[in-house]
């Protein structure tokens, strides 16, 4: 797929826009983030990084995740669920799709790592579930 560094910083601008005002993730992304420009800036490194390999994210996010006690897997799929939404809406198929796997593959790493890291036992432990989107009707398969 041929994306951008403009697309990707589209894509992630547009998604903490809606993340900061959902009523699931905005207060824990703004009791957590203080500086917003820096965090986008951050976060648009880090998804260059991952679908673009230019290496400009050199950053820990796990220290930062495991810092928020009450992080749990609603918040998990909530945020799986707004970023799908946002990359469907902004990107041609095919680079909604590399998004959407890396998402995914990226937050049950995080959330295994992090429940790990608390002292749960993972053993059991499946992928998320993708929360519903509110918005879709059983006839719209």
């Amino acid at each position: 797929p041929d994306i951008t560094d403009a697309a990707v910083a589209r894509v992630v601008a547009t998604f903490y826009g809606r993340a900061r005002e959902d009523s699931v993730l905005g207060p824990i992304f703004n009791r957590a983030v203080d500086d917003w420009d820096h965090h986008i800036e951050q976060i648009t490194d880090f998804w260059s990084s991952m679908l673009l390999g230019s290496g400009r994210y050199n950053g820990r996010p796990m220290p930062k995740h495991m810092a928020i006690p009450d992080l749990a897997d609603l918040h998990f799929m909530r945020w799986l669920r707004l970023f799908r939404q946002t990359v469907e809406e902004i990107c041609p198929p095919d680079i909604a799709a590399l998004f959407v796997e890396r998402s995914e593959r990226i937050g049950n790493s995080f959330r295994m790592n992090i429940s790990m890291r608390r002292g749960d036992d993972i053993t059991q432990m499946g992928p998320l579930r993708r929360e519903p989107d509110p918005a879709w009707k059983p006839d719209q398969d």
